[in-house]
């Protein structure tokens, strides 16, 4: 309802009470020529007229409460429409896939590190902690930068086939999870490697330092085992379409094809 058909209702409404409250004022005026015996008559219009009178008030004040609010209530459709605006905006560039950021290990990462509690271990140290040395750049946490439907559909038809944008973010989060444990390879102290697990972890070293690898997350093609990225047609098709989007880069460094996570330009 607009403010002023508001106004103008209660106008209205007002107005017929003060002309039934005249009229009832009228006939009390007319009933005192009469005996005392009308007195409980009279008492009886004084009670429904004051009746009258505080749900008349009660009526004023509801109003002008709707009245109020009635602004305030525009202001909030408003920001709800703007809000709303944004919302799609941002919905309109997100991929309809995006998976959970969970970090996982393969079983190679599971058994790098010996997990049997010491007695040392099993002591909470009530020394302050020392701060913790700060990492080599790029071994932070592996990148997950997905890919947008528009980033798909740019890709030309005979290398995108049948490849959905599900697919491939699904493929980019096992990539971050492949680098994650080999990260964690690299990382562990030698006494906490198994001694089935040194080896490798001595090889992927000796490939973290060469200057092609040296501050990137990497993993090697061996290391690809789903769950949804495997070495199959899909997989090695979805390959070939992150390295046509800036997404990774390959190189052979021995025997071992190595596969680097890159930020898209």
């Amino acid at each position: 309802m607009d403010i002023k058909d508001a106004g103008s209702s209660l106008d209205s409404l007002v107005s017929s009470f003060n002309t039934r409250i005249s009229e009832i004022q009228q006939l009390v005026v007319a009933r005192n020529m009469y005996p005392a015996s009308s007195v409980s008559d009279l008492s009886a219009i004084d009670s429904a007229l004051k009746v009258l009178e505080l749900q008349l008030h009660k009526i004023k004040i509801r109003m002008r409460e709707e009245t109020e609010a009635i602004p305030k209530a525009k202001k909030l459709i408003e920001a709800s429409l703007r809000q709303q605006k944004k919302l799609q905006n941002l919905s309109s560039v997100v991929p309809s896939y995006v998976p959970d950021r969970v970090i996982k290990t393969t079983d190679d990462a599971t058994k790098c590190l010996n997990l049997e509690p010491s007695v040392e271990d099993s002591f909470v140290s009530l020394q302050p902690e020392e701060p913790a040395p700060k990492e080599k750049k790029g071994r932070v946490s592996p990148p997950l930068f997905y890919i947008s439907s528009d980033e798909l559909n740019s890709v030309p038809p005979y290398m995108k086939q049948r490849i959905t944008l599900e697919k491939v973010n699904a493929a980019i989060n096992d990539m971050a999870t492949y680098a994650e444990a080999t990260s964690q390879l690299l990382t562990a102290p030698r006494k906490k490697l198994k001694e089935n697990l040194v080896e490798r972890a001595m090889e992927l070293r000796d490939i973290a330092a060469t200057e092609t690898v040296k501050g990137k997350h990497f993993f090697l093609e061996t290391d690809i085992r789903g769950p949804s990225l495997k070495l199959d047609n899909t997989g090695k098709a979805i390959l070939t379409l992150l390295r046509h989007l800036g997404r990774i880069s390959e190189t052979r460094i021995g025997h071992h094809r190595v596969i680097l996570l890159l930020r898209p330009h």
